[in-house]
């Protein structure tokens, strides 16, 4: 425990806490399954308190490491305010981690305490005890398991941790959709910082209610939407996984939603998504993905609302977002968030494009164990480098171009391939596009490009390619167009290049 003098406890959890409301039986988190369970703030308190007594009575290390392998539950979420509440450090991973997976996160967080799903329970504690670990517990959603079993022979008082603002929180694992994933860590002091800027940006007022749908085993469920909602002492509706038709039914009771492109695609196949169907909604925010402009316009006339875009990272929580009051452009993830820094670095003289490169309280204090390649990502006057490739607009509007591993260098000119996925994405019966690079004899990398026919719609590769070179320069022209039902895609929908790379990579031999 840090000895801080008279400072204020900078627990994360403290802060959460302290904006619960005066009347503490007011519900946090009210479950939509067919017999829903009703979580008062009270509850969210004693609840988290019984848990942080458990981890206490282990006895374990300062800065032990907790591990959720875990389905998506209330109690999960529990779990994750009771080890910030005990001061400990917690490690969330995809439930769908197999043991190859699970291994390297377990050998290399070293996690005093796993806790996993029943059903998971033989291989993982194999796993989990041939790597050190201690401690393995069981949770499932339906309430069930002996981490709570445990928890419930512990008292419902317990004064939190004390800790400072650059003090460990979460250590969290970068989506790995290149090479190994790294451990980003991030601090109460990052995490507050972040949460109480989008509470103002993003305008959250009494009476607001939250549809909960995302996972919690990454940024964008746990952090953004979970800490805003509590942070404003909201009530959550809370969705174990996402059902469009049951997601849309609750936009009557609520006033915002946070969803991934893909989640949003989906609500609009749903004949019941009107602008009735979402009067009482406030705010629709869009992130973790890009979202195509398509998709923008057709919420805009469907509903009535504009979806606001932002942007951010595992290892800076947000960094960006389109206005509230104003306008949201498509295309586009809008201006920095107040007390965030965001530069292009060597802006390209045609486009503009170049590294964005960030400062700011929210940004992290560096990957797990690894030093050198913290420093690497890190520029000599103090600016995390995203790997991301974007320019601003003339109002200070920020576009992303793609990720700067995803750069296709042909014949040594610069392809950026958002620009050529814009392109293709326009033409008619195509619904989506991913453009990668892949080794050619004389060209080093040739463009090509992967597209999803929109339903119904036969496309024809030449006459695509043919309509391209009407649009762009002759080196940006995808020389291959393939085209698949669906593009391979990571938990949190983001399309995943280096499987699309791997699987091409022989097509000019």
């Amino acid at each position: 425990m840090h000895n801080v003098g008279m400072s204020p406890n900078a627990n994360l959890f403290v802060a959460l806490r302290d904006a619960f409301p005066a009347d503490r039986s007011a519900v946090a988190i009210e479950t939509t399954d067919d017999a829903p369970l009703h979580y008062r703030f009270d509850d969210l308190d004693r609840a988290t308190a019984r848990l942080a007594n458990l981890l206490d009575s282990l006895d374990l290390p300062p800065g032990s490491r907790v591990a959720a392998h875990v389905d998506k539950s209330v109690e999960a979420l529990l779990l994750y305010l009771a080890v910030l509440r005990a001061g400990f450090v917690y490690l969330p991973l995809n439930p769908a981690y197999q043991t190859a997976e699970l291994a390297h996160f377990l050998q290399d967080a070293e996690p005093a305490v796993v806790v996993c799903g029943a059903r998971n329970f033989g291989w993982v504690s194999k796993l989990a005890f041939t790597s050190g670990v201690g401690h393995v517990f069981t949770l499932d959603p339906d309430r069930t398991g002996t981490l709570l079993d445990r928890a419930a022979h512990h008292g419902d008082d317990h004064a939190p941790a004390v800790r400072a603002a650059d003090d460990l929180a979460v250590i969290l694992y970068t989506s790995g959709t290149t090479g190994r994933s790294k451990g980003a860590m991030l601090t109460h002091g990052n995490m507050l910082a972040n949460a109480r800027t989008l509470k103002d940006v993003w305008q959250w007022r009494p009476g607001d209610v939250l549809v909960h749908a995302l996972p919690i085993f990454h940024i964008h469920g746990l952090f953004v939407a979970c800490h805003g909602a509590l942070l404003n002492g909201s009530r959550m509706l809370w969705f174990d996984r996402f059902e469009p038709g049951r997601v849309l039914a609750r936009f009557a009771d609520a006033t915002v939603f946070m969803g991934v492109p893909t989640l949003y695609v989906r609500l609009l196949a749903e004949p019941g998504l009107t602008a009735d169907a979402c009067r009482s909604m406030r705010l629709f925010i869009s992130g973790s993905a890009p979202l195509l402009p398509d998709t923008f316009r057709e919420w805009q006339r469907r509903t009535g609302h504009t979806l606001l875009e932002r942007y951010g990272m595992s290892e800076t929580v947000m960094l960006t977002s389109n206005p509230v009051d104003g306008e949201r452009r498509p295309g586009t993830v809008g201006r920095p968030l107040p007390g965030v820094d965001v530069r292009i670095a060597a802006p390209d003289a045609d486009s503009g494009n170049g590294g964005i490169e960030v400062r700011g309280p929210n940004v992290f204090a560096g990957y797990w164990r690894l030093p050198e390649k913290t420093r690497e990502e890190f520029t000599a006057d103090g600016w995390f480098k995203t790997g991301d490739v974007g320019r601003f607009d003339a109002d200070g509007y920020l576009q992303i171009v793609g990720r700067a591993k995803d750069l296709v260098i042909s014949g040594g000119f610069n392809v950026y391939p958002a620009e050529v996925e814009a392109t293709m994405d326009d033409l008619p019966g195509v619904a989506e596009t991913a453009v990668i690079g892949v080794p050619h004899p004389d060209f080093g990398e040739a463009v090509v490009a992967v597209v999803v026919p929109r339903p119904g719609a036969s496309l024809d590769p030449a006459a695509l390619v043919g309509a391209v070179k009407a649009r762009l320069a002759n080196f940006k022209v995808p020389k291959q167009v393939i085209v698949v039902d669906d593009l391979p895609r990571n938990a949190m929908g983001k399309v995943q290049k280096k499987v699309l790379r791997d699987r091409h990579a022989g097509l000019f031999g």
